[in-house]
């Protein structure tokens, strides 16, 4: 097997032993904090929440400078928090957006986590100066450079097409959604699309249109939270 073949290879295997990781956790984590919610109201409400939105803070998490165990952490806390102060009534529309307001739940998240940080490397005596100088929350704190909200955009943007695309594929059939797939997702040709399934050109039209019109429609009710 030639080199470039045997990194390949290698490459992949690291991918999938990351992608089963993050499965594993991302159960881990769901599983934990659906028990914490026990006690309270309408806990499929919170359950659909966490699908929704936890990439998303998972995210911006990791880019703020977490490591992947404490992005975990921030956002089973972040969760918890808002599923409290929703029962408190404290999110107020009128005093601005839900992006927004979820942006800055996660960001006192995950400062918490850096403080966390902080507290356990001093009591094992390593050299937390050392490490926050290649944290971006550094930039996060301070107002003159903050970039959190550049971060959350980009996160933000692709977290609403992603959870729209996983909320239209449970409601249309398999083959449509693949078709969608590969005609607008990855934006294959329609020959090459119409070849590789074995579909006539007809499907692939109706399935862009049935698709579509669902995907729309997903994507509306996201972004009535970025009002």
């Amino acid at each position: 097997m030639s080199r470039k073949k045997t990194e390949k290879s290698l490459r992949k295997n690291d991918d999938s032993v990351d992608d089963k990781a993050m499965a594993h956790a991302y159960a881990k984590t769901r599983k934990s904090l659906i028990a914490r919610l026990d006690n309270w109201e309408d806990q499929k409400t919170w359950d659909e929440f966490y699908k929704t939105y936890w990439k998303l803070i998972y995210a911006v998490a990791l880019k703020a400078g977490l490591r992947q165990e404490e992005a975990f952490d921030c956002v089973q806390e972040t969760i918890l928090s808002i599923a409290k102060q929703s029962k408190k009534k404290l999110y107020d529309p009128e005093q601005g957006s839900f992006k927004t307001w979820l942006m800055n739940m996660t960001r006192w998240r995950i400062n918490d986590q850096f403080r966390k940080r902080k507290k356990d490397t001093a009591m094992i005596g390593g050299d937390w100066d050392t490490d926050r100088k290649t944290a971006v929350i550094d930039r996060i704190e301070d107002p003159q450079g903050d970039v959190l909200p550049r971060l959350w955009e980009v996160e933000w943007k692709k977290n609403i097409a992603d959870a729209a695309l996983a909320k239209v594929k449970a409601q249309v059939s398999p083959e449509q959604y693949q078709i969608f797939d590969f005609y607008v997702v990855k934006q294959w040709e329609a020959k090459k699309v119409q070849k590789h399934l074995g579909v006539s050109m007809a499907q692939v039209y109706l399935a862009k249109h049935r698709v579509g019109a669902v995907l729309k429609r997903e994507l509306a009710k996201l972004e009535d939270h970025d009002a």
